[in-house]
């Protein structure tokens, strides 16, 4: 042995890279966010154009305002539940993966960027008067209302969700000027509604009432006479709506006619599928495999 040893080659350190730390934030602020939930925004806004006869530059630009200032409504709705329902999504086995519910990102930059959106959301609403946008404006009372008590009472939150897809539609036709048709208010009130019960069902069919207090208040059989219900109002009002309310050219009523069934044809296979889900979920219960 050598009366002088060579040093051990010293470990190179490891912590991450300032630009992979501003990297993951980014991209949890963007998940925070939920771009994959932005492209309802311009669908329901610019339904209103279906009842507008006429579509100039103004009508295009005013209907994508309003699409910019529900996407910026949303994103803060969305930060604002996030933020609250931190600790409740941890116990969920698919939102435990949230950017907040995880750990990822602090409350704090949470809440910084909260600050950020409804700033740009104010600069928005600046650009016009507050009476061509009460409905997004409704739209954020009524979230803040559904996020600190409503979601946790039994049909009114299905009835918030939906309100909130009713009022895009009323924000399409306010900031164009134009008279909104009721029928087809009424079409995309009940549609929501559809949709919306049958996540509750899928919900409390898969044993989530732990994380949603409101299912308590539902039973699948219940879920199921409420998306019968809501499916038979969603159709018939569409079919109201195309025929008294759509703007049509001549020669065309005809042809928007033709529209209904495939509407229906819609509906009737969204509820083929919750069924097929429901007699799947019996099956697997009774499965020899699943009987202890």
């Amino acid at each position: 042995m050598s009366a002088v040893e060579t040093p051990p080659a010293r470990l190179p350190h490891t912590t991450t890279p300032p630009t992979a730390v501003r990297h993951t934030s980014l991209s949890d602020l963007i998940a925070l966010s939920r771009p994959y939930q932005w492209p309802k925004n311009p669908l329901v806004v610019t339904l209103a154009l279906l009842t507008i006869p006429v579509w100039d530059v103004g009508t295009l630009v005013a209907i994508a305002w309003s699409t910019g200032l529900f996407v910026l409504a949303s994103v803060a709705v969305y930060v604002l539940n996030d933020i609250l329902d931190r600790h409740r999504d941890g116990l969920h086995p698919v939102k435990r993966h949230r950017p907040l519910a995880s750990g990822r990102l602090g409350v704090g930059t949470a809440l910084v960027y909260l600050a950020a959106v409804c700033a740009l959301f104010a600069a928005g609403v600046a650009l016009a008067t507050p009476a061509s946008c009460w409905p997004v404006l409704v739209y954020l009372g009524l979230n803040l209302a559904y996020s600190l008590r409503l979601k946790h009472v039994p049909l009114l939150d299905a009835f918030c969700v939906a309100l909130g897809f009713v009022l895009r539609t009323l924000q399409g036709y306010t900031t164009t000027g134009q008279p909104a048709s009721g029928w087809l208010l009424l079409s995309v009130f009940a549609l929501c509604l559809l949709f919306v019960f049958g996540k509750r069902r899928a919900e409390l069919a898969r044993g989530h009432a732990a994380h949603r207090p409101a299912l308590r208040g539902y039973t699948v059989a219940y879920l199921d006479h409420l998306t019968v219900i809501s499916a038979t109002l969603a159709t018939v009002a569409y079919l109201l709506c195309v025929r008294t309310d759509v703007a049509l050219y001549q020669g065309t009523a005809t042809l928007v006619l033709l529209t209904a069934p495939c509407a229906f044809f819609a509906v009737f296979r969204y509820l083929q599928l919750r069924s097929s889900e429901r007699a799947a979920a019996i099956r697997s219960a009774h499965s020899p495999a699943t009987v202890c």
